[in-house]
């Protein structure tokens, strides 16, 4: 009977959640790389795990929009908005992100810009249950608005913020600390927002699918009670 009243709740929304996922390409991130962002990504969406999460709740499905971003004025939509009903819808956007042309992104890291673009994009997805955000990077903002502050702005209320940090393992200028401590550091306290958020860690471009995979299992995995909670960042997962 306990179980039976924990389980027990409103209707199903029409949309369980809207999932922008945002894939840094500022300077840093090389032709390479950047193959293996687009490649590892699109492999995500076609992995059975991650398929199965997608739709998991089929009359409650998740609508999806990748798009790419490096300075203030450059973040490029790859998808446009899919609701995801089946295999084939998935397939269909890793198909789109292979076939896409990648943006210029020689003009810095705007963190910041990259998360009132997502919000805006967000907003029109309003009648879905969760509104959530992902920014993938391997730096930390130097470029446009603070993020700090734009968490602070109203479009960013309601909006859950996670995070994926690529590291390489380099030093930083501060010697001991790797380039990971401090892109973790700035993920952490700047970025990441609302309730469970989370920070995903990729040892690596190589290892941007692998991460990518649990980022998404983890998110996009129901939550049946304790959905509520502080719109704080939690940390890194």
């Amino acid at each position: 009977m306990i179980l039976g009243l924990a389980l027990a709740g409103p209707a199903e929304p029409a949309c369980r959640q809207a999932l922008v996922l945002a894939v840094d390409i500022s300077g840093s991130v090389d032709l390479r790389e950047h193959g293996l962002q687009r490649q590892g990504l699109a492999a995500a969406l076609l992995d059975a795990e991650v398929q199965a999460a997608f739709l998991e709740l089929p009359a409650a499905p998740v609508r999806l929009l990748v798009f790419e971003w490096a300075g203030s004025f450059t973040q490029t939509d790859l998808t446009g908005w899919t609701e995801v009903r089946s295999a084939a819808d998935l397939a269909a956007v890793a198909r789109r992100l292979a076939s896409a042309p990648r943006a210029d992104g020689s003009a810095g890291t705007a963190t910041g810009q990259a998360m009132l673009y997502g919000a805006a994009r967000l907003a029109e997805q309003a009648a879905c249950a969760r509104l959530t955000l992902d920014i993938s990077t391997d730096g930390v903002r130097n470029a446009g608005v603070t993020p700090g502050l734009v968490r602070r702005q109203p479009e960013m209320q309601g909006v859950i913020v996670n995070g994926l940090a690529i590291g390489t393992g380099w030093p930083s200028r501060a010697g001991a600390e790797t380039q990971l401590d401090r892109i973790l550091w700035f993920l952490e306290t700047e970025v990441v927002q609302g309730p469970d958020a989370f920070v995903e860690i990729a040892d690596g471009f190589e290892d941007f699918e692998r991460a990518m995979k649990l980022k998404l299992i983890r998110e996009l995995t129901t939550r049946i009670v304790g959905q509520a909670g502080p719109p704080a960042p939690e940390g890194r997962g």
